[in-house]
């Protein structure tokens, strides 16, 4: 056991944020994400919900910060103007977390996918909520860290 590290982190998930370097992305799929199929490493976080998982990372997971949009969701389909309310969650804990939220960008669905491939991993939750999926771009942890 170690202290502070949130208990919805398993050590399967802790060793691929550790391995994970520099603009290496992870990729936080609900329950309907074709995690598996896409995978090159897959983390199983069943019974969790994205927000969760996504809040747990940010603890200590930084963001690429010379990236216009190190936190990109999974973008609603051409005229559906609805925000979904997961995402309300999301600007909330990224926020929470010292990041600015329109460091947030939207990507289209099989864009998004094909991105998934490449991700160093995929995490696959148990999340309802539609378009819930979220990439998160790792940036560095330095002595002086550039605002």
């Amino acid at each position: 056991m170690l202290k502070n590290i949130p208990e919805v982190i398993s050590p399967d998930l802790m060793k691929i944020l550790m391995e994970m370097g520099h603009g290496d992305e992870i990729v936080i799929g609900d329950g309907n994400f074709p995690a598996a199929s896409l995978a090159q490493r897959l983390i199983r976080c069943d019974g969790l919900g994205v927000p969760v998982i996504l809040d747990a990372i940010l603890k200590f997971f930084p963001l690429d910060y010379a990236v216009d949009h190190p936190v990109v969701l999974m973008a609603l389909p051409a005229g559906n103007t609805t925000q979904p309310e997961i995402w309300k969650q999301y600007f909330s804990i990224v926020s929470k977390h010292g990041e600015r939220t329109e460091k947030i960008g939207y990507m289209e669905r099989f864009a998004f996918y094909e991105r998934a491939k490449k991700a160093y991993a995929i995490i696959a939750t148990s999340e309802k909520a539609r378009f819930a999926n979220v990439i998160l771009k790792k940036g560095v942890v330095a002595e002086n860290q550039i605002p």
